[in-house]
């Protein structure tokens, strides 16, 4: 069994109180690991570990020099692949197909990506007349933000803590990391990582524990650090910016979804139908941007439905090393608890289920595993629960519709506006239907396109600000204007 430390200013460390928990398999509900458990002086410690380094070797650094340790970094990720790619497979479930073509390349690409993107985008230079008759030029100077507090989910460990840290780092800052206590050794790992590469001790920390009176609370309120970025649940970040709110903090938000599917009459229906499955079932569900209400137009309704549910009969449930398998279970037992209930709640508001709906029989091996069945349901209410909330599960309603107007509306009528896509060959109607959502983000025929230098985010309670390529640099640097005065 797995014995996973906090990483303070250079070390691996147990709990000063030596509290640990238990990470469980979600393959099949054995423990794998031992996690310490962060109390508020462990959490001081790594803040304190972080701000020291900023006036350290890292804050003398060039952003050049900066950029060639975090390459070095993205390289030995890639190195040691093969570690990265097992322990976030163990934590989460997932493929190793999948996580071997998107997790683990991905988390190493975000350290090159971000530095190379940060370090060439210019700042303000404006010359002007002073009332005296001499000259004045104005610079853009920019500036580490500080210690930044960085909450991961658990969804895609390594790549949405990678998201942050690449570019915190790019600019100079320092972090404390809490990744979730569902995936814990990716976040740690790279701490060894860290080491390898010559970043100097405080400027990666790790701490394990919980939300609520743990590791996450005392960590948005220490009132050293300087700026939280966090991911995850729209609550946890209500808590978060209340915490914020003490100092004022910068914050970086990106919260729940609930995103739409829109399949107009004249889409390529293959790429539809491989899209929507794709967007709706890609990590069993468990993706921020996915797909869990699709509106189709009622002249082909009927066939689209029959081609996402022959191709969700094909999806193949099981462990990571399976061969051939493209859909794990959820990431943890409770989570199972939380997504079987919607199942529930459905059938319950008068859904039909066009396939799935419970607990698939995988054999006696894998009865203790958070599996649930992909899932397509019809004929539900626009104001049940199930159409109203994030699930974060592989599921999703499918309703058919008229019109743009109609179509809009129904999208629309969601508190999220993170994502959505459009499926037309009609590039007017997709400009105006896209102009038309409440989103932050909106894909015509295609989903989870991303380039990295575009702004990723939500709009309503789908989250706050923006970050990726000047986006990010907005939030991890402090612009200052520094004005010199000269004679002609």
């Amino acid at each position: 069994m797995k014995h996973i430390q906090h990483f303070i200013n250079g070390m691996f460390v147990d709990s000063i109180s030596q509290r640990s928990f238990s990470k469980l398999s979600p393959v099949d509900g054995r423990q794998i690991a031992a996690v310490q458990e962060a109390d508020e002086e462990d959490v001081a410690k790594a803040v304190s570990a972080a701000k020291a380094a900023l006036k350290g070797e890292w804050g003398q650094m060039t952003q050049r020099q900066r950029a060639e340790k975090l390459e070095k970094v993205a390289q030995r990720i890639i190195e040691r692949f093969d570690e990265f790619l097992e322990a976030e497979c163990a934590d989460t479930g997932k493929p190793k197909s999948l996580a071997s073509h998107i997790d683990i390349p991905r988390g190493a690409a975000n350290f090159t990506a971000f530095s190379h993107a940060l370090g060439n985008e210019p700042t303000e230079t404006f010359s002007m007349d002073t009332p005296d008759g001499s000259k004045a030029i104005n610079l853009g100077l920019r500036k580490p933000k500080g210690v930044i507090a960085v909450i991961c989910p658990w969804n895609l460990p390594l790549l949405l803590m990678t998201w942050k840290v690449g570019p915190a780092l790019a600019c100079g800052n320092t972090v404390v990391v809490k990744p979730s206590e569902v995936t814990p050794t990716t976040a740690a790992l790279l701490g060894d990582v860290m080491n390898e590469c010559g970043i100097p001790a405080g400027v990666y920390n790790v701490v394990h524990g919980f939300g609520a009176q743990s590791a996450g609370q005392y960590l948005t309120q220490n009132p050293d650090v300087d700026a939280i970025t966090f991911t995850g649940e729209t609550s946890t970040g209500e808590s978060i910016m209340q915490a914020a709110a003490l100092g004022l903090r910068n914050i970086s938000l990106e919260c729940g979804g609930k995103n739409s599917a829109i399949v107009f009459e004249d889409c390529d229906m293959h790429s539809a139908v491989e899209g929507v499955l794709r967007s709706a079932f890609e990590n069993t569900g468990q993706v921020c941007l996915g797909t869990e209400r699709v509106y189709v137009q009622s002249t082909i309704f009927e066939e689209f439905l029959h081609r996402l549910k022959e191709r969700v009969s094909e999806l193949k449930l099981g462990p990571p090393d399976m061969p051939n398998v493209n859909l794990g279970p959820l990431a943890s037992l409770e989570h199972q608890l939380k997504v079987l209930s919607y199942y529930d709640l459905a059938k319950k508001d008068g859904a039909q289920v066009v396939i799935g709906g419970g607990v698939p029989n995988l054999g006696a091996s894998l009865d203790g595993g958070a599996w649930v069945e992909p899932t397509i349901w019809v004929g539900l209410d626009r104001s049940s629960k199930v159409l109203q909330e994030e699930i974060f599960g592989p599921c999703c309603h499918v309703q058919p519709f008229d019109d743009e107007r109609e179509v809009i509306a129904l999208a629309n009528d969601t508190n999220y506006g993170l994502c959505a896509s459009v499926w037309t060959q009609n590039i007017q109607r997709a400009m105006t239907v896209s102009h038309s959502l409440d989103v932050g983000i909106v894909w015509v025929n295609s989903w989870f396109l991303r380039d990295l230098r575009t702004a990723f985010g939500g709009a309503k309670q789908s989250g706050i600000g923006r970050e990726g390529g000047v986006h990010g640099l907005e939030f991890y640097t402090e612009l200052q204007n520094v004005c010199i005065k000269y004679d002609n």
